[in-house]
């Protein structure tokens, strides 16, 4: 029995010291798809996209397209010309656990999950991250609430049924999250990504965790999506895919 196809969607904006590492960890994996959506670049993220091009594995490929910027929107783009039967989206600094493929297709094989993510582990050894990591990971099981960070995959038909991501400036995979959960089963798999620690490095363990803690609670309380990505960037996180 063929295995199921993975297309892999990367939403990109001013990625040019990260894409590359990136792209080069999935180039040995077959039967994927690997498709970097553009949302204006102005480095060289779309250039060091085009060069990996040549280097992947037989019956893999990889896509270079541009949309207009926002994370939501250019996750719903590269879904929209995505050819797998399983989606899974994957921040440009985000590297996936190696046999991820095999991982992602026996997760998915349950009739009772719905969707899935990876545990975090965050690429950085200052104080209070290990810590962050484990409450992270423990949300995700108890509470079924894992984010864009830890490399969120569903089949396709499941992305389609639901609308995609909402078109939202922030926060869009919390509500993906919340509507999935409405659905059926969200799986954590026990292996994990490993994410850029650079916000934590520039802002600081405490101010990062305050500030991804205040928007989360603005979001309970109705203050608008754009309104908390204003001061989300006014706080020193603009590098946004």
């Amino acid at each position: 029995m063929k295995a199921a196809k993975i297309s892999i969607i990367i939403p990109v904006l001013n990625e040019a010291t990260t894409i590359e590492a990136t792209l080069t960890r999935l180039q040995d994996v077959s039967d994927i798809e690997v498709i970097v959506v553009d949302g204006g670049s102005r480095d060289e993220t779309v250039e060091l996209a085009h060069r990996c091009c040549g280097r992947f594995a037989p019956l893999s490929e990889i896509k270079v397209i541009s949309a207009a910027a926002g994370r939501a929107n250019q996750m719903n783009a590269g879904a929209a010309i995505a050819t797998g039967d399983i989606l899974l989206f994957l921040h440009a600094d985000t590297h996936l656990p190696s046999k991820f493929d095999t991982l992602v297709r026996q997760s998915l094989e349950n009739p009772s999950t719905i969707a899935g993510a990876f545990e975090l582990r965050i690429d950085s050894d200052l104080r209070g991250l290990r810590l962050i990591e484990k409450i992270v990971n423990m949300r995700s099981r108890i509470f079924s609430m894992p984010y864009g960070d830890q490399a969120i995959f569903l089949k396709a038909t499941t992305f389609d049924e639901i609308g995609g991501f909402p078109e939202l400036p922030i926060m869009e995979d919390f509500e993906l999250m919340r509507q999935l959960k409405q659905e059926g089963k969200i799986t954590l798999v026990s292996a994990s990504v490993l994410t850029s620690g650079r916000r934590w490095q520039k802002l600081g363990v405490l101010k990062t965790t305050l500030m991804n803690q205040l928007i989360i609670a603005g979001y309970f309380l109705g203050i608008s999506p754009t309104q908390l990505m204003r001061w989300y960037r006014q706080g020193g996180f603009r590098n946004r895919g």
